[in-house]
């Protein structure tokens, strides 16, 4: 018996854990096929919506998939949806999406390809944007030509549509209820104008894959495919990609690299291993060695060190490493920092500029606790020395009657004031206040 020939991309998504589902059985044939040395790649896209000015964590997965197909020889494409995101997916929504105008859906969709392109090193012409044929659909034609391949029954079938049809608080209106077609008719014009026969998404994107493979086969009669990864939650049941305050965005402006960094190196000790298979690019033999590392001196967190540094680095670049130092110094280090780490501090505690002279004359402790608000009072501030709870640059102070002064400051234009664990500020050192 012939033994079936594996497709090296998907033998990578599936021990990496981003198989939900595939569209055929022989899908490893399929793309095996065109994995062969004397042979281009197959040609797949993945659409990301516009609904907001930046992508999530969440959107990492279908990111990571697509530099995966690009890395087995695959042709990656990067769809933004600024014509879908006119019409909104009702796919996982229990309730209608507010409409966006045009001019933000074209300035969400712009700031996203710009996100994008930092993980993508491709040709102009593979990161598309469907606004550019969408819009200039005319409906009567669109009815005709592509709606009569839809059938209502198997459409109201759909999780997405029978879900909204069941609530009767919300429904599902005629403008969503369209967007399966808007979504089918991208992967024909795709399959039609740059040759991808391969849609990836979601679990929650099934439906829509499908729709747009039957609608191939039906106007082409030719053959294309899909493959859907699983909606990732953590150990706990929450929602991967979410912290106290809401959705981790990979802009900076939304969620900062510390806290970016912050949110990976909280990763449970059940999640880490998984999260660095689907994360980052290291090999098998590598997370085998984390993962022992796991077991043995879980609280040395070597494995989310690593996973915090490598996708903090991915999404943010060089920033890493000072949101790493950063890290290290509120957690009790007392290395000195560069200038971009003391940039870092400044975004994430509380600070107060002082000027140098003041610290040239000398600058009591006391009265520093209270500049920098660590102390209500010269009564709290020396209770708080007394009691041995006041640190500067994380090395405990005592005597209340201690003078800071320049020959204490040990980084480049800053110190580092803490009460208690956590209670830090940052005092920035200036020659004078403009």
């Amino acid at each position: 018996m012939e033994k079936e020939t594996k497709s090296t991309f998907l033998e990578e998504l599936r021990w990496r854990g981003f198989l939900e589902a595939t569209t055929s059985d022989d899908l490893d044939g399929y793309l095996a096929e065109a994995e062969s040395g004397t042979k281009a790649g197959r040609t797949m896209y993945v659409g990301f919506d516009p609904t907001a000015d930046s992508l999530h964590l969440g959107n990492l997965i279908p990111v990571m998939a697509l530099a995966h197909a690009y890395r087995n020889g695959h042709r990656p494409l990067v769809l933004v949806g600024g014509g879908t995101g006119l019409i909104g997916d009702p796919s996982g929504k229990t309730s209608e999406r507010t409409l966006l105008t045009k001019e933000k859906a074209e300035y969400n969709a712009a700031q996203i390809r710009t996100q994008l392109s930092r993980f993508f090193d491709l040709p102009e012409r593979d990161m598309l944007n469907n606004a550019d044929w969408l819009l200039r659909l005319n409906l009567l034609d669109f009815l005709r030509d592509i709606g009569k391949h839809f059938s209502v029954n198997e459409m109201i079938k759909r999780d997405s549509v029978r879900t909204r049809l069941e609530e009767r608080d919300y429904g599902i209106s005629y403008t969503e209820f369209s967007y399966m077609l808007m979504q089918a008719y991208d992967f024909l014009y795709l399959f039609q104008h740059h040759g991808c026969t391969i849609q990836m998404g979601g679990s929650d994107q099934w439906g829509n894959i499908l729709s747009g493979k039957e609608l191939i086969r039906r106007i082409l009669g030719e053959r294309a495919e899909g493959i859907t990864f699983p909606l990732l939650t953590a150990s706990t049941g929450k929602k991967f990609g979410k912290s106290e305050e809401g959705s981790v965005w990979l802009d900076a402006k939304r969620t900062s690299p510390y806290q970016m960094y912050q949110y990976w190196l909280q990763t449970a000790d059940a999640d880490v291993i998984r999260y660095l298979k689907l994360f980052t690019f290291l090999g098998a033999g590598e997370i085998e060695e984390l993962g022992a590392k796991v077991e043995s001196a879980p609280e040395r967190r070597e494995a989310q060190r690593r996973l915090a540094l490598l996708c903090t680095e991915m999404i943010h670049g060089e920033k890493a490493a000072s949101a790493e130092a950063a890290s290290r110094i509120l957690f009790g280090s007392d290395e000195v920092p560069d200038g971009s780490t003391i940039d870092v501090l400044a975004n994430e505690v509380p600070k107060t500029i002082i000027e140098l002279r003041e610290l040239q004359e000398g600058i009591s402790l006391v009265e520093l606790l209270m500049r920098t608000r660590l102390a209500e009072s010269k009564g709290a501030a020396r209770k708080l020395i007394e009691g041995g709870g006041v640190y500067l640059y994380n090395e405990r102070q005592s005597g209340g009657n201690t003078s800071v002064t320049a020959e204490n400051l040990r980084w480049p234009g800053a110190m580092l004031l803490r009460t208690g664990k956590k209670n830090y500020h940052l005092a920035l050192v200036v020659d004078q206040l403009g």
